[in-house]
């Protein structure tokens, strides 16, 4: 297991050449956030737009659109309830993030059915929070993708199978495999299970318990891999610019919020930008 330094940062994150525009930092398309929990899809559109990711699309119920204007009027809207509307923004993206404040009702689940129904072997998709509830508890086929998930150590053994106790790396490596899927396990010190590599991260804080960090961190990573390649090291570097963030906050604060992350990500991104490649 390899342990993430700040270098991962450097050689991940690159200035911005001259002649670049809007398209060339990547469509991320964002869907959850029922009538109950809208906050978390928004904390996720946040977390992208802020990572830097050209064009947003949030796919959410009506009820948070008003919010979704008022607090990021960067991100734009689209009604979760118009299926050939999610179906066609889902075709024209290269970024999926499905999961934030879904739920898990019958709705949820049509939603997340067709989503894996229509994306295709080019395009990454992110499965968080509820999404990953749903796919172990309906044994929900997988598309040819880029699949990340990233549960937490509840969310990863209904996955798995593997109670928390024995979410050994050896354990979660036979797992992974098997998912054909690269896997963020969320936890004290988060790990990374890639294709070939296992990775930790030294940093995290306790101030980060808090809800909504989640949220925010699978939307830093639709806005990472929408820019940053490879695919693996982007998601490495979007869990590794997480919590340096929140360590850099908890100097001076009990409680890191997760809006807090999100809003210092362009200043903390330059700051540790390399060169152009």
């Amino acid at each position: 297991m390899e342990t993430l330094t700040d270098k991962i940062l450097t050689s991940t994150i690159r200035q911005r050449p001259a002649d670049s525009y809007k398209g060339t930092y990547g469509r991320v398309t964002l869907i959850g956030g029922n009538r109950n929990f809208g906050g978390a899809i928004l904390m996720a559109s946040a977390a992208a737009v802020y990572a830097g990711a050209g064009l947003v699309t949030t796919i959410t119920d009506a009820s948070n659109q008003g919010s979704l204007h008022a607090r990021l009027p960067e991100a734009m809207f689209a009604d979760i309830a118009d299926v050939p509307q999610t179906h066609a923004l889902v075709q024209g993206t290269d970024v999926v993030v499905i999961g934030p404040g879904l739920g898990t009702d019958e709705a949820a689940l049509q939603v997340l059915t067709d989503v894996l129904r229509t994306v295709t072997p080019q395009q990454t998709l992110v499965i968080d929070g509820s999404a990953i509830t749903l796919v172990a508890q309906h044994q929900l086929a997988l598309p040819q993708a880029h699949l990340i998930f990233t549960p937490h150590q509840m969310e990863w053994q209904r996955l798995s199978g593997i109670a928390i106790a024995q979410q050994t790396p050896a354990a979660n490596r036979q797992a992974v495999d098997r998912l054909h899927a690269t896997v963020v396990v969320k936890s004290h010190r988060t790990e990374i299970y890639t294709a070939t590599q296992t990775y930790v991260n030294p940093l995290g804080t306790p101030a980060q318990a808090t809800g909504g960090m989640g949220d925010t961190l699978a939307g830093m990573i639709g806005g990472f891999t929408a820019q940053f390649t490879p695919l693996d090291q982007a998601v490495c570097a979007a869990v590794y610019t997480h919590s340096a963030i929140a360590e850099e906050l908890a100097k001076t604060q009990y409680v890191v919020l997760p809006s807090q992350i999100a809003a210092d990500l362009p200043r903390f991104m330059k700051a540790h930008e390399g060169a152009q490649s």
